[in-house]
């Protein structure tokens, strides 16, 4: 997910947004205890995309 794409939700969407990204880092962190994980790099990119979410709800939120 782009910045753009970010900065153009409102707070609603960010939070859907939000709480989809920890259910795939979940799911993700699950896989990899029961089968082994092709990429290492998904939970980085995961936790980035995570951070960057709640940085622009947070954001959204200071400006209500």
């Amino acid at each position: 997910m782009e910045k753009k794409e970010l900065n153009v939700m409102d707070a609603k969407s960010l939070e859907k947004k939000v709480d989809s990204l920890k259910k795939d880092l979940f799911n993700l962190k699950l896989n990899s205890k029961s089968s082994h994980v092709k990429d290492h790099s998904q939970y980085r990119k995961l936790r980035v995309q995570i951070a960057r979410a709640l940085t622009y709800l947070n954001q959204k939120k200071k400006e209500i």
